[in-house]
């Protein structure tokens, strides 16, 4: 086990994981500096840019190809990680703990600290090898992502920083597999977080008034939870489906009253929505509406967030980088499976923009820990993973 914990590799990823970029309130600088340093290692320059916070960097190392004039590989990772209980973690979540079966213990492992590291060995190794991009690839380390990307990539992706990257290709963080085979995201459903204003008959708990609050609750909530319940029978009924592939609706926050005796002039629902690729946002929201309306008069709709639909990634022949990418994989005999990512990532806003993008995370064989306690990723799968980015990078930049 001393034998791994030495390797170059293991020392430089668990010393970034050790560099608590934790929400709330982040403090980059320090990953900066860490990032900095490894570009300088292998002779790489460095841009780091600040979208519209100048406290929220993305820093960018540049590997050129031979042939400029050429769209670009924008291979992306997030620097930010979720909150954590540190109680309930048997080992400091930020010591990068590493047990006796090597396993390295430490928020990040999975989400997704490990693929920016990665990445960067994967062309450390090229490098030494005397490997040539045609393409030139940019290794992007981006921030908030953990908290839907603004201030982070999407605002970068409009500015003119960007543009003059000339992004052909795109790959970003994919899903961690408890299986052999490995997840592909090839797209997302769109994010709508939909809250019903309900107003009604206010006054004394005592009595019965008429057109309450609470009654147009009741009903709008009865609506939203059996859409819930016929998408979870979608999903019984197909058990080829995933999650994925269907509209998920939960109820995440109720709100209003003064308190118990009083009947309230207006209560609140929330709803956390994904929206599946193959639904139509426009007849969607005329269907919310509908209830609103049916529900009563007083009865308003809200976004807090409202997601616009994005294109998927075409994974066939007419995407040569897909052709590359599987090439790649199909050399190392791993089995991989194009699915629709299940939450949110940086690629949204570079598929947004007509850009094919691929969300690829060589870890297999793995329990899921993403945004849970005791989050861990097992050495060997670590470096194993190494090895995988770097065929895939050298078969992407190669693209003609």
């Amino acid at each position: 086990m001393s034998e791994l914990k030495n390797r170059e590799e293991i020392k430089v990823f668990r010393e970034y994981l050790q560099i608590p970029t934790v929400h709330p309130d982040i403090d980059y600088e320090p990953a900066i500096i860490f990032l900095k340093r490894l570009a300088a290692d292998i002779g790489l320059p460095v841009q780091v840019c600040y979208p519209k916070n100048p406290k929220k960097p993305i820093l960018l190392m540049a590997w050129p190809g031979t042939d400029p004039n050429l769209e670009s590989i924008f291979l992306n990772s997030h620097m930010d990680v979720v909150p954590v209980d540190e109680a309930a973690w048997d080992h400091p979540p930020f010591a990068a703990h590493m047990d006796d079966e090597g396993n390295i213990y430490a928020r990040g492992t999975q989400d997704v600290k490990c693929l920016g590291i990665q990445n960067y060995f994967a062309i450390k190794e090229l490098i030494k090898e005397g490997f040539k991009p045609l393409r030139t690839v940019y290794l992007s380390f981006s921030c908030e992502e953990e908290k839907g990307g603004e201030e982070g990539m999407m605002d970068f992706v409009r500015t003119e920083e960007f543009k003059r990257l000339k992004v052909g290709f795109a790959m970003d963080e994919g899903g961690c597999s408890p299986e052999e085979r490995f997840p592909v995201f090839f797209a997302e459903r769109s994010t709508w977080y939909v809250t019903f204003k309900c107003n009604g008959t206010p006054g004394h708990g005592s009595l019965l008034h008429k057109n309450t609050a609470g009654e147009k609750l009741n009903f709008i909530i009865s609506k939203m939870m059996n859409f819930r319940a016929h998408e979870i029978e979608r999903l019984e009924r197909h058990p080829e489906m995933l999650v994925s592939n269907v509209t998920t609706v939960n109820l995440t926050m109720v709100s209003g009253g003064l308190q118990a005796n009083v009947v309230p002039s207006q209560l609140s629902v929330t709803f956390d929505m994904r929206i599946a690729i193959d639904v139509d946002h426009q007849k969607l929201e005329g269907q919310l509406r509908k209830w609103c309306e049916e529900a009563g008069e007083g009865v308003e709709l809200v976004f807090g967030e409202k997601r616009e639909y994005v294109a998927p990634t075409k994974c066939d022949e007419d995407n040569r980088y897909w052709c590359a990418f599987k090439a790649a994989v199909d050399e190392m005999k791993l089995r991989v499976v194009p699915v629709i990512a299940p939450g949110g990532t940086d690629s949204r806003y570079i598929r947004a923009l007509g850009i094919p993008a691929l969300g690829f995370t060589p870890i297999n064989h793995t329990a899921i820990r993403l945004h849970d306690h005791n989050e861990y990723l097992g050495a060997e799968t670590f470096l194993r993973g190494i090895q995988i980015m770097k065929n895939v990078i050298k078969k992407v930049t190669s693209v003609e």
